[in-house]
């Protein structure tokens, strides 16, 4: 490396650079629970049911695990730069079709090209990461980088809800698609790729190589461990907080939706604080496997008590919510295990293929989960949408019950790698 680079790098511009990527990946989480606080008005608005408006919220996640692979070659091959740039722009396109939506079929279009777009923002966060900061800091500024996505993710939730009651959501919606394109404004400006000069590169050798890297992960139990470990911890999230926890907060406890949005938050708060204690604890004690697994049985333990525990008072429940979410940080470990498991150069198809994993739970188990509601659904209507009993929310959610009893299992399969990739010998 030359001093230059050496410089560049010891200075503020490595920060400044996951800064701004790690603000659009911010973004996309906005993005991806904006519809909790909309539930009621977008079954009213389009006259569908839990399960179609799961699969209306899902369908960010239907596009965004989808491109994770192609994703993770297509910023291994022109660079994060250029990628989240293209992506941002996308976001904000899908933004801008989701607000003007007149159908469910143009609504389903806006998600889709809104999660294609936030599709990039973490395996491009954490590509410039490897890039531009020290390997031993990885898995904390993971858990940072999760961090400031549960930052987007609060301002999704109660903000959100505001802003919703007093503009409407098209409104709003199209105010976000403005801050997308801001934002593909900055990273354009500002932000570079170490060593992105393509210019003399056989294209298809290139790409002969990376397929052969994707085939190299794939064959690798290692990284089917960590992924499903990844999405069975998340599933949870992703469903309960990203879509069908402020409703069913609202019938559990008789809270108006800003209020429970506010009390969802906290499990998105939780999960914002704990990821990087994880990714600290983790680098600090120079052990991956021990705090996952603890992570994980922790994290089954509360969503029990939380959801199946009879009169929980409000605030024990806001408690569980708040930890729930700090246990479940330690799920950002398996973005770093996962790298440690697999050769350095296949570091964008691997981070992309465990995302992928990640980010299929959320498309599975948001719809998953209305289905479930619409099957025991009572018949009660109000204000044009339906409404489901506390019982009916219980048995929809023995599904992350489940998701609970994988991640332990994963964490207990997984190779403790002790913050070293298994290839390059002598590594730190």
């Amino acid at each position: 490396m030359s001093a230059a680079a050496s410089n560049d790098k010891a200075g503020y511009y490595p920060w400044l650079v996951w800064g701004l990527a790690a603000s659009f990946y911010c973004y996309g989480f906005f993005q991806r629970v904006a519809p909790s606080v909309m539930v009621g008005d977008l079954m009213a608005e389009f006259s569908v049911s839990a399960a179609a408006l799961g699969n209306l919220s899902a369908f960010y996640f239907y596009a965004y695990a989808s491109l994770q692979l192609p994703i993770g070659i297509m910023i291994d091959r022109w660079g994060a730069r250029r990628m989240l740039v293209a992506a941002a722009v996308l976001c904000g396109a899908g933004s801008l079709l989701f607000a003007k939506a007149d159908s469910l079929t143009m609504a389903y279009v806006g998600r889709l090209l809104i999660g294609a777009g936030a599709g990039f923002t973490w395996v491009g966060t954490l590509k410039l990461t490897s890039q531009w900061l020290p390997p031993k800091r990885f898995a904390m500024v993971s858990g940072m980088t999760l961090m400031l996505g549960m930052v987007g993710a609060v301002a999704g939730q109660a903000p959100l809800a505001a802003a919703v009651s007093a503009f409407g959501w098209r409104e709003t919606l199209s105010v976000a698609a403005l801050a997308a394109f801001v934002l593909a404004l900055l990273i354009w400006s500002i932000v570079r790729d170490r060593g992105d000069d393509h210019s003399n590169v056989d294209i298809q050798s290139e790409s002969l190589g990376m397929l052969h890297g994707l085939k190299a992960v794939l064959r690798n139990r290692q990284s089917w461990y960590a992924a499903v470990y990844g999405g069975t911890m998340t599933a949870s999230v992703l469903a309960f907080a990203g879509l069908w926890g402020v409703p069913y907060l609202m019938q559990a406890y008789g809270l108006e939706r800003t209020e429970a949005a506010a009390s969802t938050s906290l499990m998105l708060i939780g999960w914002g604080a704990g990821a990087p204690l994880a990714g600290w604890v983790s680098d600090h004690i120079e052990l991956r496997r021990l705090p996952m697994l603890v992570s994980s049985v922790i994290v089954l333990m509360l969503f029990s008590i939380l959801i199946y525990t009879p009169d929980l008072p409000l605030g024990v429940a806001r408690t569980l919510l708040f930890l729930h979410g700090f246990f479940n940080g330690g799920m950002v470990l398996c973005f770093a295990i996962s790298r440690e498991h697999n050769k350095p150069e296949q570091g964008g198809v691997t981070l992309g293929f465990v995302n992928m994993m990640v980010m299929a739970s959320g498309a599975f188990f948001q719809p998953f989960i209305g289905w479930l509601l619409d099957v025991n659904w009572g018949g009660s209507m109000a204000g044009g949408a339906r409404v489901y009993s506390v019982q009916t929310y219980e048995t929809g959610f023995l599904s992350l019950i489940a998701c609970g009893f994988v991640a332990i299992v994963m964490a207990l399969l997984i190779g403790e790698t002790r913050c070293r990739n298994v290839f390059v010998a002598g590594s730190n």
